[in-house]
């Protein structure tokens, strides 16, 4: 039986059946609801509110994590409800993915121009009856007397070369990859690369002149698989549910970074048919839904991935719709969750060409640790989880208008900034590290997590939490307990990786000579507040450097560099692996890391 389906205000319908969860319906309206437990029932941000029609009961994971007044008032989780009539269902935005404030910016760094596309001029001669020279022939004449030699036309090229070589008279622009031509548009074509760092929550893309190196544009968009999970791990189980799933992540992936290169040639008035190379960097697991690999035994012990070598793929083959012979390089991955993200993001730093000791810290849902002791890479990977991004916190929110992105406690005094000083809504992940930070510093959290006794701290249904803002209404922005532990694990994992790195090493902290912090994240926390709850070393501020998104920079360096490319794959040789569960006594180790301070 057969149901409509009306999702308001958003004023998309359908038709769907008893057996779809409203959040698989959502999905197939291209409606991306928040899932971060990968429709489990976990999380309680896919809600949905019943305007009108019949739906299945209320199963015990809607009980424990709706409210009364949300029952009452007809919420459900998308995930766990099915159709049982034709429904109108009210979608807060609060349960809807949406365009956040992203980073793109990064480390300028000198790279010498040396892309792998050539963009060649060349004027052929009509052919003759004397001369009936094939167009490829024509080609390959003219460009062996300038010293070119070719071995290759993309077949997609060769089916539309005719009609470009006569529409330009016989004058034209073709784009050289490795002895094969790829692309063959009018003379005055600037031919462009696309550099991508697929983040697990963002998505940071450039547009670059292949003959300048200069950036055209750049801009930061969602990772839309989010409606399948904020962590990897959430999109591996999605994807080895079914062939289905996988290619939905996958799509999800083409179909965003398509609208944005669309996006960035509107703003640099070009087209993406010029896009003739690209770039895209992306953890493992990242790595391998966007170009269709087998993701199931990425979550399983020993962690082994498809392949950790560069790659070369038509963009077409997985679905961009760049230049006709477009390639897609995907930088190499080291193992199951240091990905070529970490690749690009060392490539960045030039942290392989440092002396001294190193650390250099990518911060995200997924956190990535390199140490570099005098040459002796080695590398970790961290599930810090999405705490930073907001989830999993009472109030918490990604880096969005309203978002208490900073806070200071100053003799009784709070003082909040939110993200474009909108009234406060929720905290970020920046703001949750400082408000603890404070907290901590000012003995209204002990070292354990515990509350201390305070005026601002109530306890809401028996459970204590930290009054951040008040509202008339009410319905107060609060800090609870359950928020400190869930920065308690992520913390603990980050110092618990860093840690594990300078024991392989035979180093202590005061050993390091410099701390790098990259990612989006990591380039708006506030240092001082790391230091202090014990998620960074407590060492002078000259030692750390806030790099931006370090991994974009990676990208489009080996853009325009054969020379970087090289340097990359052998980074990612190079560099040695902790598999941090591992670790001896791992688990007494990360319940002493949780401790704040240490």
């Amino acid at each position: 039986m057969q149901f409509t389906i009306d999702f308001e205000p958003i004023g998309l319908r359908g038709q769907f059946i008893a057996e779809q969860s409203l959040l698989e319906c959502a999905r197939h309206l291209s409606i991306e609801l928040v899932s971060l437990c990968s429709g489990m029932g976990a999380c309680g941000h896919c809600k949905v509110q019943v305007i009108s029609g019949q739906v299945s009961p209320l199963t015990a994971e809607e009980e424990n994590i709706l409210s009364e007044n949300e029952i009452q008032q007809g919420y459900r989780l998308a995930c766990m409800t099915y159709p049982r009539s034709d429904l109108t269902l009210h979608v807060p935005p609060v349960s809807m993915t949406a365009t956040q404030r992203t980073q793109v910016e990064g480390l300028e760094v000198d790279t010498d121009l040396d892309p792998i596309v050539q963009g060649v001029n060349i004027q052929l001669t009509k052919p003759t009856l004397n001369s009936p020279l094939t167009d490829i022939q024509n080609i390959c004449q003219t460009l062996n007397a300038q010293g070119i030699n070719i071995d290759k036309v993309d077949f997609r090229v060769q089916q539309l070369l005719s009609r470009v070589i006569r529409e330009n008279d016989w004058s034209i622009r073709i784009a050289i990859r490795d002895k094969e031509i790829i692309a063959v548009c009018s003379p005055s074509t600037r031919w462009l690369g696309f550099a991508v760092d697929i983040g697990t929550t963002k998505i940071a893309g450039y547009l670059i002149d292949l003959e300048t190196g200069k950036t055209l544009a750049s801009k930061g968009v969602m990772n839309p698989q989010i409606s399948y999970g904020e962590d990897v791990v959430s999109r591996i189980v999605a994807a080895s549910k079914s062939p289905e799933n996988t290619a939905k992540l996958q799509s999800l992936l083409t179909d965003a970074l398509n609208q944005l290169a669309i996006d960035l040639c509107t703003k640099s008035e070009t087209h993406p048919s010029e896009i003739v190379e690209a770039v895209v960097v992306g953890n493992t697991a990242i790595h391998h839904l966007f170009l269709g690999l087998s993701v199931k035994q990425l979550g399983l012990s020993p962690f082994i991935p498809v392949t950790n070598f560069a790659l070369n793929v038509k963009a077409r083959d997985i679905g961009l719709n760049l230049a006709t012979g477009a390639y897609i390089h995907m930088l190499p991955n080291i193992a199951g969750y240091v990905g070529a993200d970490h690749v690009a993001m060392l490539l960045a730093t030039r942290i392989a060409e440092l002396n001294g000791v190193t650390l250099a810290i990518d911060i995200g849902t997924n956190t990535e640790i390199c140490l570099n002791n005098n040459g002796v890479m080695t590398s970790v990977s961290c599930a810090s989880g999405p705490a930073f991004e907001g989830a999993h916190i009472k109030f918490g929110m990604r880096a969005a208008p309203g978002a208490i992105e900073h806070f200071r406690f100053y003799k009784d005094d709070l003082e909040i900034q939110t993200i474009e000083n909108k009234p406060p809504v929720g905290i970020c992940g920046s703001g949750l590290l400082d408000i603890i930070a404070q907290l901590l510093a000012n003995q209204i959290i002990e070292k354990s997590g515990r509350f201390n006794h305070h005026p601002l701290i109530q306890k809401n249904d028996g459970k204590a939490e930290f009054t951040l803002v008040q509202r008339l209404d009410g319905d107060n922005i609060t800090l609870s307990q359950k928020d400190v532990r869930e920065l308690q694990l992520a913390k603990a994992a980050i110092r618990l990786g860093i840690e594990a790195l300078l024991e392989d090493q035979g180093l202590t902290e005061l050993n390091l000579d410099k701390i790098i912090i990259a990612g989006a994240f990591g380039t708006f926390i506030d240092v001082q507040s790391a230091i202090i709850i014990g998620m960074l070393p407590d060492l002078p501020q000259e030692r750390f450097i806030q790099v931006g998104n370090a991994a974009g920079t990676g990208a489009r360096m080996a853009l325009i560099s054969q020379v970087e490319r090289d340097k990359a794959s052998k980074i990612a040789q190079r560099v040695g692996y902790i598999e941090l569960a591992k670790i001896p006594n791992f688990g007494r180790k990360f319940a002493l890391a949780t401790n704040f301070g240490s």
